[in-house]
């Protein structure tokens, strides 16, 4: 055979292996529901002609899952909320960093890891819900004022169990030191008007219902409910404006250690973070993008804009063992 026919035979095949590689499909493992992600894929599917399977399970097992499965595993990408779940993906080692300006350019640093082994891709920030027949204008300024005791009774929270709040207290020991902190969370749990409830829809019910006065939640929980009951009694205040700002987190993607794809995985990353992308995955669930070149949905951005905590969310990891202790000694259930 000739140089030219090799070269020729040789460029031939790797333009065969190109087009084999581009239509690969994408496999996701996520603990985000169907309804929540599959908009988004199918968008992707019609925009880019790659096909995305995904897997939905809780976050746990999926990350156990991806860790057995080992260099076996068909996941070329990890979708999960929380930061302090992704944090700890990527200290089991089952993520790998992607190197990506696209992605660098759409999300804020303090919404992606620092090693780039995972990115945001939506916000929700975790905020103050409250009674406006019971609370008075004024009253409400802090997290931590939430401790005083003209509150006493008056609060009702979520389990300590759910990483939310765990994530939450993660970043009040970075701000105040573990001392300060365990102070506040004594305070709030001298506050309950009753025991924690399993999830941030019974708290926000409670609020209405005048068991309670204010409690903490995620914002997209009370959009989901006000849009099921536009007369629900509770809003939300955006507290520490006058400080730090509103304790925000994230739902996001991380790149598997041994994804199949790696390459295409990173580009449908790359084009969740695009513009043209936000709004579909942010919306599905009443959050916010996390690019913030994109404007949140109507009826999110009616709940008014507010100063944001500019803390690295990789900060919710970093210190979720500490937290955990900390409100286990405080009494939080």
């Amino acid at each position: 055979m000739s140089v030219r026919r090799a070269l020729l035979a040789v460029f031939t095949l790797s333009t065969l292996v190109s087009a084999v590689q581009a239509a690969d499909e994408v496999v996701v493992y996520s603990s985000r529901i169907d309804e929540l992600i599959k908009p988004v894929f199918d968008a992707y599917t019609a925009k880019s002609g790659v096909a995305v399977k995904f897997i939905t399970d809780k976050e746990a097992p999926l990350m156990e899952r991806i860790k057995a499965e080992g260099e076996n595993t068909p996941a070329d990408l990890l979708i999960t909320v929380d930061a302090g779940n992704l944090w700890q993906a990527e200290q089991m080692g089952i993520l790998q960093p992607m190197k990506s300006s696209v992605v660098d350019a759409n999300i804020p640093a303090q919404y992606r890891a620092a090693s780039g082994a995972w990115t945001g891709l939506s916000l929700r920030a975790r905020t103050i819900v409250y009674s406006p027949e019971r609370v008075k204008d004024g009253e409400l300024t802090t997290y931590e004022a939430l401790a005083d005791k003209n509150w006493e009774g008056r609060l009702c929270l979520r389990t300590s169990k759910k990483v939310y709040n765990q994530s939450l207290t993660a970043t009040l020991i970075e701000t105040h030191s573990e001392a300060k902190t365990e102070e506040i969370i004594k305070g709030w749990v001298s506050n309950l008007a009753t025991d924690p409830f399993p999830d941030d829809n019974s708290v926000i019910n409670a609020v209405a219902a005048g068991q309670c006065d204010v409690g903490i939640v995620n914002t997209y929980y009370f959009g989901r409910l006000h849009e099921q009951n536009p007369d629900l009694k509770a809003k939300l205040f955006w507290p520490n404006q006058q400080d730090r700002g509103v304790h925000v987190n994230l739902s996001g993607v991380g790149l598997t250690k041994y994804a199949p794809h790696p390459e295409a995985a990173q580009k449908l990353v790359e084009w969740m973070t695009s513009a043209e992308a936000q709004n579909i995955f942010a919306d599905a669930n009443k959050e916010f993008p996390a690019n913030p070149k994109v404007k949140p949905s109507a009826e999110v951005a009616s709940w008014g804009e507010f100063k944001a905590d500019s803390i690295a969310v990789e900060v919710a990891g970093k210190r979720q063992a500490e937290a955990i202790r900390l409100m286990d000694r405080a009494g939080w259930n």
